[in-house]
């Protein structure tokens, strides 16, 4: 491994540590936080699967059925 002179990106859990630092700091609720993060996850996962929402809940490990109300109720894109 060659060194480039860039420092070296930060681990996953020490990115999202500093997420969570910045969003108390920006007084975002939990709950706010995990709606976000929801809606996020769920829409690069239904993306990265084509839309096919029987094959994004395999990816996520929970029921079709349960992803379909998700995708619904939060109004994502399918697409």
């Amino acid at each position: 491994m060659k060194n480039t002179g860039s420092p070296p990106q930060p681990r996953l859990k020490e990115r999202v540590e500093n997420l969570c630092r910045d969003m108390i700091e920006k007084g975002i609720l939990f709950s706010e936080a995990m709606e976000h993060f929801e809606r996020c996850f769920i829409t690069e996962v239904v993306q990265r699967n084509g839309g096919n929402l029987t094959r994004a809940a395999a990816s996520l490990g929970i029921h079709r059925n349960t992803l379909s109300k998700k995708v619904n109720h939060r109004n994502l894109p399918k697409r």
